[in-house]
């Protein structure tokens, strides 16, 4: 071989690599003799086929998909709604011909209102600021958690939904809010406040296809404003006051009138027992009395002289002293001294 002879035949600037081939020089020009060779090769359809057929394969297995237990699946073919697959393993037609959104329906999500501060001017006030019933202002902050029920009408019906949630929560909590009393919203009556917006966002939102549900609403705060709070402290207290003398009033109230009831009622059991023993005394002696006419009427003698003894011995038997007659017989009566009797001694000697 010659000394610059190279592995081609032909000098060493001649060969397939040497700096003069214009097809390594120039990469403008194509060397079709190349492509005639791979064109002639009898693999090469054969390797092209299969990796066609991998890609098909690969494309075809693209469009199985799996849906959690939380989830819900929202199928678009087109970007357009199809359908909505639940928890599972679910197939559809590869991109970019279907696609599938997944969205979870179980989370819970929430908003809270009171908190965006607005100004306007030298005047500033907070969306938490609502006129109540009775003209007065309250300061609310109020959550409101929700969750998606239905997929699609959460993707397709609603371009903001949190937005929409928290404005419609708004405009639903100023209205119960508006026509309601403060005193009740501040005092207690949270719960009938929390169930009316409940309530009343869940029909708004319904009517907006929006596809959500309201979980709870809490009222959180409901305060007057700062700037008239010392004052309606103040009212607050004088309340509390009003209503401890009208306990202390109903508990001396409850005290004195069972007593001077009952006073009442035995004085007049008195009463009523004194007029009957008075009157049944006055009928038994007007009956004796009768009785005693009956009885002189039909022996007045007897009667008479029947009277005359029975009142002697109630005039005798309260005196001390006992009358004998001289003249009846037994004169055999001792006579003696009362020495166990103290002897009365008229009053102007011991008085000496």
């Amino acid at each position: 071989m010659a000394k610059n002879q190279g592995p081609w035949g032909s000098n060493d600037n001649s060969g397939p690599w040497s700096d003069n081939d214009e097809t390594i020089n120039n990469p403008k020009v194509v060397d079709f003799s190349v492509l005639e060779r791979l064109k002639n090769d009898d693999g090469f359809d054969f390797k092209i086929t299969w990796a066609i057929l991998a890609l098909l394969a690969v494309w075809l297995l693209s469009g199985f998909y799996q849906i959690q237990p939380s989830e819900q699946g929202v199928v678009l073919r087109f970007g357009a709604y199809a359908y909505t697959t639940d928890a599972g393993l679910h197939y559809h037609l590869p991109y970019p011909i279907e696609s599938v959104d997944k969205v979870n329906i179980t989370q819970e999500r929430s908003i809270t209102i009171g908190e965006t501060a607005y100004s306007n001017h030298a005047n500033s006030f907070t969306e938490s600021h609502m006129l109540t019933g009775d003209e007065n202002i309250v300061d609310i902050n109020l959550t409101v958690v929700w969750r998606i029920k239905n997929a699609k009408d959460y993707l397709f019906n609603m371009r903001s939904p949190d937005v929409t949630v928290q404005v419609a929560a708004q405009s639903v909590l100023r209205e119960i809010v508006g026509q309601s009393e403060m005193q009740p919203i501040i005092t207690g009556d949270r719960g009938k406040v929390e169930d009316e917006t409940k309530t009343e966002l869940q029909k708004v939102l319904d009517e907006f296809g929006s596809g959500i549900e309201i979980v709870r609403v809490k009222l959180q705060k409901a305060d007057p404003p700062k700037q008239v709070v010392d004052a309606f402290n103040e009212v607050q207290r004088a309340k509390a006051d009003m209503e401890r003398f009208k306990n202390e009033a109903e508990a001396y109230r409850n005290e004195i009138l069972p007593k001077a009831r009952g006073e009442a009622a035995q004085r007049l059991q008195n009463a009523q027992a004194y007029k009957a023993a008075v009157v049944n005394k006055a009928q038994g002696d007007a009956e004796r009395f009768i009785s005693v006419y009956n009885a002189y009427k039909q022996g007045k003698a007897v009667t008479a002289k029947r009277l005359y003894l029975e009142t002697m011995e109630n005039v005798l038997t309260k005196s001390d002293k006992i009358i004998l007659d001289p003249s009846a017989k037994g004169g055999n009566i001792l006579p003696i001294l009362p020495l166990n009797t103290p002897a009365k001694i008229p009053a102007t000697e011991s008085s000496n």
